[in-house]
């Protein structure tokens, strides 16, 4: 694979899928172990460039680890940063050894594939700091070096997860002081990660309002009918007394509504029969209306006259009988709990 693959591969994953990452916690420290490769060794002597792979043994391989810690700016996109221990480049032939860790930053991009697992990429630079020691030479060197990774996560809980990784580090070299020669290599990080994250706030538990739906009754009509005397409009306290009823429901419940209707017997001009059974329905309804205090929208008031009788006017009984005012308040619907309210 040539250096080129290795950075657009990485891009690659990011445009497929990053938007769609879900991170937890957005504060994460882990620790990595693995291995370290090696590869593409270039020297130069002054002007002159030679491969030690062809005249110098090369251990091209070693232990690596490190310590990082990160930040999940979105829960697709994470700034990282760590140390890493990158193992010990041994040229046998030369009795040298070269000594490299590098300081990482990057930015970490991730897609999540499932709701466990996460394929992500890492893109950035390493300062990276070696060592060589050979026959008569000690020197340390450092330099920026640009690096790139990939790899999966996979979470077992919302703070413990684990990586399998590859990251790939560009130039590694040496320059010792006073001497006209450079080493440089690429080194090639694999290994697996322990990633231990928090500060994601606590879970909000939705509050399912409990839809209750509302009962309601149905409250029958009350009718009361109210006797007069002959050629009279007048409330007795007994009638009052036969009232009362009426009165209570127009109290409690506001929708209450009251219709009085006022009668006569046949005895008398029509007209004047008309006039006094007005009079008695109106009568009912001021003493209603005054005595509690009942809005008088919710009253209906109206005479009948001689119109409408209850009895034969044939008879001293059965025109007693149609003296009257018939006292109504409709029946209506309410909920339930008004009426529940009321009785206690």
């Amino acid at each position: 694979m040539s250096k080129m693959n290795l950075v657009v591969l990485p891009l690659a994953l990011l445009v497929s899928g990053a938007v769609n990452a879900a991170t937890v916690n957005p504060f994460f420290v882990g620790a990595r172990a693995g291995g370290v490769h090696y590869a593409d060794f270039d020297a130069k002597i002054g002007n002159d460039h030679w491969n030690p792979s062809h005249s110098t043994s090369i251990d091209k391989d070693d232990f690596a680890g490190g310590i990082f810690m990160g930040y999940n700016v979105t829960p697709w996109f994470a700034v990282e940063t760590g140390y890493t221990w990158l193992g010990e480049v041994k040229l046998k032939e030369a009795n040298a050894k070269i000594k490299q860790q590098a300081i990482d930053l990057v930015g970490k991009f991730t897609y999540q594939a499932t709701d466990s697992l996460d394929l992500y990429t890492k893109v950035g630079g390493a300062w990276q700091f070696s060592h060589i020691k050979a026959e008569g030479l000690s020197d340390r060197d450092d330099s920026l070096v640009a690096t790139a990774g990939l790899g999966a996560e996979y979470h077992f809980t919302n703070n413990l997860s684990a990586r399998a990784e590859y990251q790939y580090y560009h130039d590694m070299e040496v320059k010792p002081t006073g001497e006209n020669t450079k080493l440089n290599w690429d080194a090639h990080y694999y290994g697996v990660s322990l990633v231990y994250g928090w500060g994601a706030p606590a879970a909000v538990v939705p509050v399912v309002a409990e839809v209750v739906e509302a009962t309601t009754v149905q409250l029958e009509p009350i009718s009361v009918e109210m006797p007069f005397s002959f050629d009279s409009n007048e409330l007795s306290a007994q009638d009052k007394q036969r009232l009362e009823p009426i009165a209570q429901r127009l109290v409690n419940f506001p929708e209450a509504q009251l219709v009085v209707i006022g009668h006569s017997d046949s005895t008398g001009a029509e007209a004047y029969n008309q006039k006094l059974s007005e009079e008695r329905a109106l009568t009912v309804a001021t003493y209603l209306t005054k005595q509690f205090n009942i809005d008088p929208s919710r009253v209906s008031a109206e005479g009948r006259g001689e119109l409408d009788p209850a009895a034969t006017n044939d008879t001293t009984e059965g025109r007693a009988e149609n003296r009257r005012a018939d006292v109504t308040t409709p029946g209506f619907e309410i909920e339930q709990a008004a009426v529940e309210a009321i009785a206690q």
